[in-house]
């Protein structure tokens, strides 16, 4: 059974991207899932000075180690002003340090959403272009526009259009790497 890790890139504690991200891990049948929460691997700042004075952080290891131990990395994005979230970006900074492969060569569905009719497109296109260099197999993206109006806690995608579309995603990855 295949291990998927997923995450939404948010510290929010209603975070419209981990409920994106947990929903399309659910997609994958026959594999075993671990939805993770940024809040639990908050760590200071990342510095040079820092890591010198005290070194990387136990839970920027820690998250590490839950990469590695993964077959499929879901992550969804949180757009803030256009880039990444503050937390997420944080702990990007610290496990890095471990390896500037981050990622270490595990296949990667990138998405985002946002209340707006961009879906979050910004941050998801500078996460394709940036992560394969930091070990990331990216294998597909997707991105969720206008949040509220086409997601429902129970059901999922309501939009049958964009449903189709992450479907037809989720598809191909079990033809390219069979989940299950």
């Amino acid at each position: 059974m295949k291990k998927i890790l997923a995450f939404g890139a948010s510290s929010s504690k209603t975070s419209i991207n981990k409920q994106l991200a947990t929903y399309a891990a659910n997609q994958f049948e026959n594999a075993t899932v671990e939805i993770l929460d940024l809040n639990d691997y908050e760590m200071p700042i990342y510095s040079m000075d820092k890591e010198s004075a005290t070194g990387i952080p136990q839970l920027a290891q820690d998250f590490y180690a839950k990469i590695g131990n993964s077959d499929l990395i879901i992550i969804s994005f949180a757009e803030h002003n256009g880039a990444y979230s503050t937390a997420f970006k944080n702990i990007f900074d610290w496990t890095s340090r471990i390896n500037g492969k981050t990622f270490q060569e595990k296949e990667m569905l990138l998405l985002s959403t946002s209340p707006g009719p961009r879906g979050g497109a910004t941050v998801l296109e500078i996460a394709k272009g940036r992560f394969p260099f930091q070990g990331g197999v990216v294998k597909g993206s997707f991105s969720l526009p206008n949040f509220s109006a086409n997601f429902d806690s129970e059901k999922g995608i309501t939009n049958p259009e964009l449903h189709r579309e992450l479907m037809k995603i989720v598809m191909l990855f079990k033809k390219m790497s069979p989940l299950n």
